[in-house]
């Protein structure tokens, strides 16, 4: 059992984060908080996941100046250590009524070669059934006045039709470009914290070196100073 600094409650080690491997980013937040904070101990990581959201934040405001509704979905999924990636196709799937997806189908096929060749038969049948079969008795004579009504409705009708699925289209557009927003931006501040990490402890890696090489000369000063003062009994003892 540990003991949190921010909390002072006492908690598990595995639930909590030493203080010296928080990024000095975060710390400077913790630090204005909690002034006197010590420099060994340990932060519960409920507690540490506020102090992120708020650095994660501060860093993107900085380049933005005014985070949107996206960057803190982006931040609180990196804090949560939530998944972004979503099947965008398959959620607006699910939410399609059944007139919509009626719409989507009669869209699709009317944006077909099945609907054009089958189109122009109907076109070239009415014409020569009024035209040449039906001399005499055609329903609908030249110039076609029925055949252009029918054309118009089906214009009429065809065009909302089209429009409804452009619009759901457009939709899923937009859908996946925000996905692929987030997860970008969220690769980008993973990219950018483990590189502040990594020279966090490149720094202290250094430091502890510096640390050891100091020992080291310590040492060695020590070693030659025995040296220097046996060679000096030697010298005294060989000229006696």
């Amino acid at each position: 059992m540990v003991t949190c600094q921010i909390s002072g409650k006492n908690i598990n080690e595995d639930a909590a984060t030493p203080i010296s491997l928080i990024r000095p980013g975060v710390l400077d937040i913790i630090k204005k908080e909690k002034k006197k904070l010590p420099e060994q101990g340990y932060i519960s990581k409920e507690a540490l996941k506020k102090y992120r959201k708020l650095y994660m934040e501060q860093v993107l405001a900085k380049e933005k100046g005014q985070l949107s509704k996206l960057d803190r979905e982006v931040i609180t999924s990196m804090v949560e250590h939530d998944p972004l990636v979503k099947d965008v196709e398959e959620e607006i799937q699910e939410k399609l009524t059944i007139g919509q997806k009626l719409a989507d189908k009669i869209a699709e096929f009317g944006g077909s070669w099945t609907f054009i060749i089958i189109f122009f038969l109907i076109l070239l049948a009415w014409i020569l059934v009024n035209s040449i079969v039906l001399l005499t008795g055609s329903f609908d004579p030249f110039p076609y006045i029925l055949l252009n009504l029918v054309l118009s409705c089906l214009a009429a009708i065809q065009a909302p039709i089209i429009m409804m699925s452009q619009n759901r289209k457009e939709e899923k557009d937009r859908l996946r470009s925000e996905n692929d927003y987030k997860v970008n931006l969220k690769a980008e501040l993973e990219i950018r914290h483990l590189h502040e990490k990594m020279d966090n402890l490149v720094q202290k890696q250094w430091q502890r070196l510096i640390e050891i090489q100091k020992i080291q000369m310590d040492l060695l000063d020590e070693r030659n100073y025995e040296l220097r003062k046996r060679n000096r009994k030697n010298k005294i003892i060989s000229r006696k």
